[in-house]
């Protein structure tokens, strides 16, 4: 394994760790201030939205798995294919939402060498 599939494991599981911990300044500072996100149904948007989303979710409990299926890098830039299954537990919940399914990302590598989040396609769905 390369270090810039190390580095990009890493940014993966950080991602999931402070999604997990509610800290979303940290999930922020994984992507690229040009980051585009694209969802069923829905206009592709950007980290202000992302953000905003993240915001109204405080409170929820989350947790989950990103199973990375495919890993290629290509210069500074790269590409993930996840196979992610996550719970969401508003507050005062009983039962958890269960989402799973696949997301395709590319990372672009910084000035500094440090991989960040760029584009992100999520196709994960409601799972019953």
């Amino acid at each position: 394994m390369t270090d810039d599939e190390r580095a990009i494991r890493a940014l993966i599981q950080t991602w999931m760790d402070a999604s997990r911990a509610g800290e979303t300044a940290k999930v922020l500072s994984l992507m690229t201030d040009d980051v585009v996100f694209m969802v069923p149904g829905e206009e592709p948007f950007g980290k202000a939205r992302f953000a905003a989303a993240s915001e109204a979710q405080e409170g929820m409990q989350i947790d989950g798995t990103a199973e990375i299926v495919e890993l290629q890098v290509l210069g500074d830039w790269a590409f993930v294919r996840n196979r992610i299954d996550i719970s969401i537990t508003p507050p005062g919940a009983a039962q958890a939402m269960r989402r799973a399914g696949y997301t395709l990302t590319l990372l672009r590598k910084n000035e500094s060498g440090r991989w960040l989040l760029a584009r992100d396609a999520n196709l994960v769905a409601a799972k019953v």
